[in-house]
């Protein structure tokens, strides 16, 4: 998979356990999150943890979960801020990218959790994201996200 890709979905969640919600563009704040989410306040299941400043999830890996598990995940359900198409997320840990004008660094893998399980009900759900759940990334340069920003390495 190439080094560059594309911001297909955005998505925040007001608070923790709220539905997300999808948005066209987002403020993403350095060493905060974005704008209008629960890990911009602090206020996610994961917001003790370094690096919760946005997640990414990948496009070709909720296709492989549909395929592979015949579990379709409604835009969002996933619990991931950025929906992307075309990049290997899995190659962004410890690496610094640009989401559009942002900066960010890849903190680590976005693995399935209960949390995730318990909030689709969907059996089989965290088997069929290891290892492509996503990333978790801190935020080093903030800007405006847009639906359509390329994402690439820096």
């Amino acid at each position: 998979m190439p080094s560059t890709g594309t911001v297909r979905a955005i998505h925040v969640a007001p608070e923790q356990g709220a539905p997300t919600e999808r948005v066209d563009r987002v403020r993403a704040v350095a060493g905060c999150g974005l704008e209008g989410d629960r890990y911009y306040r602090a206020d996610g299941t994961f917001a003790d943890r370094e690096g919760s400043d946005v997640t990414l999830i990948e496009s070709e890996a909720l296709a492989g979960v549909e395929r592979d598990y015949e579990i379709d995940l409604e835009p969002g359900v996933h619990r991931r801020n950025l929906t992307t198409e075309g990049i290997a997320l899995n190659h962004l840990v410890d690496v610094q990218f640009r989401i559009g004008e942002v900066v960010c660094e890849g903190v680590e893998l976005c693995e399935p959790c209960s949390s995730l399980e318990s909030h689709l009900a969907e059996n089989g759900i965290r088997e069929a994201l290891v290892h492509r759940g996503g990333l978790r990334a801190r935020i080093l340069e903030g800007a405006t996200v847009a639906t359509g920003d390329r994402v690439e390495r820096i």
